[in-house]
């Protein structure tokens, strides 16, 4: 899924090209597995990069700098509203200021999933502070 979003926005290395993300946190192993999944850490080493401090508010791809699904009590079918409202406070450089990221990179990316076992879905957008 991710690759497709790539491809469809010419992304090519997303760790570097995307200014945030906001990615579906439900449980700690779950954000784990999405950062790698998303390109953002080679597989098996996501832990090794938090620890590190990549994806803090001042790292390499800052990942939820809002707290994430947890902070926000995960309001099932609003969540997904809520990153795309993230996002955009941040690409527009009007996120509160203990939040606001500090880039010249344009692109937002969010991630959400949700359903039972058979009936999952998952979606991600990737969103521009560009019009055109």
């Amino acid at each position: 899924v991710a690759s497709d979003a790539y491809a469809q926005c010419g992304i090519t290395d997303p760790r570097n090209q995307l200014a945030m993300a906001e990615v579906h946190d439900c449980f700690t192993p779950t954000e784990l597995v999405l950062m790698e999944d998303l390109g953002f850490a080679e597989r098996g080493t996501a832990w090794k990069e938090i620890q590190a401090g990549a994806f803090d508010l001042t790292g390499d791809l800052p990942v939820n700098p809002d707290g994430g699904l947890k902070s926000f009590g995960h309001p099932v079918g609003a969540s997904g509203l809520r990153m795309m409202f993230e996002a955009w406070l941040q690409l527009r450089r009007e996120a509160p200021p203990e939040r606001q990221i500090e880039t010249d990179r344009t692109l937002a990316l969010t991630h959400n999933l949700g359903g039972y076992p058979g009936e999952m879905v998952s979606f991600i957008s990737i969103l521009g502070a560009d019009v055109g």
